[in-house]
C-alpha cells in the first residue's frame, strides 16, 4: 500500500460479486481483524477498495488497548 494509505500492515482485499453487488473484504495480516463493504457492481474497485481500508483502520483503532497509566510520574 502507497504512503498515503491509512493501514501501515499489510492488507488483504478480496472481491466476490453477488448479482448486482460487489463484497469487499479487508483484513489486516497482523491481528487478522476483518471487515466488508458491499456496494453496487458499476462502483470504481478504487472506491471500494479504499472504502473497505478505511474501515479497516477505524475498526483496529477501536480495539487498541488504552494505556494502564496516561497521568504524571511513573510506576515503581
Amino acid at each position: 500500500m502507497g504512503q498515503d494509505d491509512p493501514v501501515a500492515g499489510e492488507v488483504y482485499l478480496e472481491f466476490q460479486r453477488f448479482g448486482n453487488q460487489v463484497r469487499v473484504t479487508a483484513m489486516d495480516a497482523q491481528t487478522g481483524v476483518e471487515v466488508y463493504v458491499i456496494g453496487p457492481l458499476n462502483a470504481a474497485q478504487h472506491d471500494l477498495q479504499s472504502l473497505a481500508v478505511r474501515k479497516l483502520k477505524r475498526r483496529l483503532e477501536q480495539e487498541k488497548p488504552e494505556p494502564l497509566f496516561t497521568g504524571r510520574g511513573r510506576i515503581v
